[in-house]
């Protein structure tokens, strides 16, 4: 039986760790998504650890304290990919990774370029990034992503960000956060002075070079996606699999938010064991 984790370093960072689970059971890292936490996985874990499983749940760059760099080239996703990677070595064994909304497209990197190093994929939400830049082309997924416009604009979303019940939070709820999870969101992101860093994910992508995110997944891949995401349409959805050449699942969930994590985690889980034992 190893040590618990609750940190990991990269780059002269330092990460926190929820590591939760039997000791000795296989491991499973979780990847967050914006705007929320390892938090975000608390009804999930249970069940996974019912199963067997030990579960390691990152507070990624620019969410963990003693990670938040200013620079935005900083959250580039080769950086947030080695966050991961580096807390797979610190684990000393493959992993089956998981990842919900931006969580789920630092999956997809790592899968891509650390395969030693994962034994599963489950994305949750987020599709492949080769096939969501494809689905950029069909006007109701550009509908879906002009939110990004507006949190690359510098300062105004934190300042919309500072009042409780302002356009901020507004906005979080029309994405179908709860009252409790919006104001979660204000305890763990804004209060915790996460918000402009995360953002910077968002503010990293103008550098992002074209072609970049046609790389092909080799690891074994469940992609699980709710009919009722605001931000994900079915289009980039569809187009996943042909980036993925291994045993490949889709799970939709009808009439599910994009919050799927909180709001079915019993099919979350559900898709993430049959992919595990798969």
């Amino acid at each position: 039986m190893s040590e618990r984790i609750t940190t990991i370093s990269n780059e002269g960072l330092t990460f926190d760790v929820l590591d939760e689970g039997p000791e000795d059971g296989a491991p499973v890292v979780l990847l967050h998504g914006f705007p929320e936490r390892s938090s975000t996985w608390r009804e999930v874990a249970p069940i996974l650890h019912a199963a067997g499983l030990r579960t390691y749940a990152l507070d990624q760059r620019g969410y963990s304290p003693g990670a938040r760099p200013r620079p935005r080239s900083a959250y580039k996703m080769h950086h947030l990919a080695g966050d991961v990677a580096a807390l797979v070595q610190q684990v000393g064994a493959p992993v089956h990774l998981v990842g919900h909304d931006w969580g789920a497209a630092v999956g997809w990197a790592v899968s891509a370029r650390f395969p030693d190093l994962v034994s599963s994929y489950t994305a949750i939400s987020v599709p492949h990034p080769a096939a969501f830049a494809r689905a950029m082309k069909d006007p109701a997924q550009r509908r879906k992503s002009r939110y990004m416009a507006f949190f690359n604009v510098p300062l105004i979303p934190e300042l919309t960000a500072r009042r409780a019940g302002g356009r901020f939070d507004t906005s979080m709820a029309r994405a179908g956060m709860t009252p409790e999870e919006v104001a979660r969101f204000r305890r763990e992101i804004v209060e915790y002075g996460a918000l402009p860093h995360a953002l910077g994910w968002y503010r990293a992508l103008p550098l992002t070079r074209p072609g970049t995110t046609d790389f092909t997944v080799t690891v074994p891949t469940t992609l699980v996606w709710s009919t009722r995401d605001i931000a994900i349409d079915r289009v980039g959805v569809e187009g996943t699999e042909r980036w993925v050449e291994a045993p490949y699942d889709l799970v939709v969930l009808d009439g599910v938010s994009h919050w799927i994590p909180t709001h079915a985690p019993r099919e979350c889980a559900d898709a993430i064991l049959a992919r595990v034992g798969g």
